[in-house]
């Protein structure tokens, strides 16, 4: 199983260490960074240490609310976002592809919540987590 690349607690995942796991997926972290900022501006992000993971983890907020986890791979990152069962007709009925619907409906359940994970390698991954934002924002 692959596992996050940020593990060294001590090496915070600035630019230069996002650059150096990412290689050219960096240019696609730098848009989806600016895509949030431009279009949704009360949303927070933060770096973090994980001890149970052993990684940093980039946690998206808006205020309180978690909107998403985002892990570092080499040559990709990946999102991870969580959804209560409500959640169910509005991730059924969207534009996602069936790959991320169908991990929402089979995939593991975390109490009352479930998570929907997208690769991203290329511009168009960030399609599926452009709609997943729209899904969370709906949910409020």
């Amino acid at each position: 199983m692959e596992k996050p690349c940020l593990n060294d607690e001590s090496v915070y995942p600035d630019d230069y260490v996002l650059s150096r796991h990412l290689g050219e997926v960096k240019s696609i972290w730098d848009s989806f960074i600016k895509f949030i900022n431009k279009n949704y501006p009360s949303y927070t992000g933060e770096w973090r240490y994980y001890r149970d993971g052993k990684s940093w983890l980039y946690k998206m907020t808006n205020k309180k609310k978690t909107i998403c986890w985002i892990s570092v791979y080499e040559n990709k990152f990946k999102t991870t976002f969580y959804f209560p069962d409500k959640a169910e007709d509005l991730i059924s009925g969207s534009n996602l592809a069936r790959e991320y619907i169908d991990q929402f409906i089979h995939g593991k359940r975390y109490g009352k919540i479930r998570g929907i994970t997208v690769d991203i390698t290329t511009s168009s991954d960030l399609e599926a987590v452009k709609t997943l934002i729209e899904i969370k924002e709906q949910l409020k």
